[in-house]
């Protein structure tokens, strides 16, 4: 019987050699949680919300109006919310902003920069980088970089691809534009180096989970079905946890939001009750996601 080539092979055909050459491509190396973190605060926060806007629909395609007017409300209603709740804590925070969402509306980066908050990279028009040609990846990428820092008035250091959907060529093209970060793979709950066929490259992830994702408990798809059933009482809850147990560890507690789900009337509640919470703490700093991974990286 004549043997499968490698390229029809099942994964459950491969020999040992090329599933350990997968799982290596890209890996977690070194943990980087510091003895303590700026100004001997015990737990790191680390809040973003993912701007995406009109994006999440005009990348494939823009057909439906319905869901662009969802995002839209992410500029009309959200951010605002969100900027003056964050200003009234007096938080800094870090916005991941597709390309076009920030050509879209350049004056909310300018002013988010301008209170201080991080504005980090979010792809082009939240495409899918697992569906891009390399070069391709990498054109939008660097043009999305070149966009960011015309509009906002600084050079992005991080990146969080859109969807957290990381190409086998996404960490090489982060290594060569020389970017501090990562936010967008779920390894560990503290920073870590990553590690690129076995060699470390310098990039640290910051890292995400769907768990302390907005999106997971609170959007709604009315043609997948997909429906949100957990109360904000309910995520406030989780997200409490999610602190509590950072807090005891003295890692980081990191949060992904986005201003189209948590700005809503019923939703900012929760962003405020969660920072009333984890003010009572002593020794908490609130930092950007290039703060905290900075800190972390230069202790570690």
């Amino acid at each position: 019987m004549e043997e499968p080539s490698k390229a029809a092979m099942e994964p459950w055909q491969w020999p040992e050699a090329q599933w350990r050459r997968v799982v290596n491509g890209v890996r977690a190396g070194t943990s980087l949680r510091p003895s303590s973190w700026q100004n001997g605060a015990r737990c790191a926060v680390a809040l973003s919300f993912d701007s995406d806007h009109e994006t999440a629909e005009l990348r494939d395609g823009g057909r439906s109006i319905s869901v662009m007017s969802q995002g839209q409300y992410g500029t009309r209603q959200g951010v605002p919310r969100i900027r003056a709740l964050l200003n009234r804590f007096d938080v800094k925070a870090t916005f991941f902003v597709p390309a076009v969402a920030a050509l879209l509306y350049p004056d909310e980066q300018r002013q988010l920069a301008e209170d201080g908050h991080e504005i980090a990279l979010h792809g082009w028009i939240h495409e899918r980088n697992t569906l891009l040609p390399e070069q391709a990846e990498r054109d939008l990428q660097m043009r999305s970089a070149d966009t960011l820092e015309r509009i906002s008035g600084t050079r992005p250091v991080g990146i969080r691809t859109p969807s957290w959907d990381f190409s086998p060529n996404t960490l090489k093209i982060t290594k060569e534009m020389g970017l501090l970060y990562d936010s967008s793979l779920m390894a560990d709950n503290d920073c870590y180096e990553l590690v690129m066929d076995g060699e470390p490259t310098g990039i640290i992830e910051l890292p995400v989970e769907w768990i302390r994702d907005d999106a997971a408990y609170l959007h709604m798809d009315r043609w997948s079905g997909l429906r949100p059933y957990i109360a904000p009482a309910d995520v406030l809850g989780i997200f409490s946890k999610e602190f509590e147990l950072a807090y005891s560890e003295g890692g980081i507690f990191q949060l992904t939001m986005h201003p189209d789900i948590i700005g809503h009337r019923s939703r900012i509640w929760i962003l405020e009750e969660l920072i009333r919470t984890i003010r009572a703490r002593p020794d908490v700093w609130f930092g950007t996601h290039a703060d905290v991974v900075r800190h972390a990286k230069a202790a570690g």
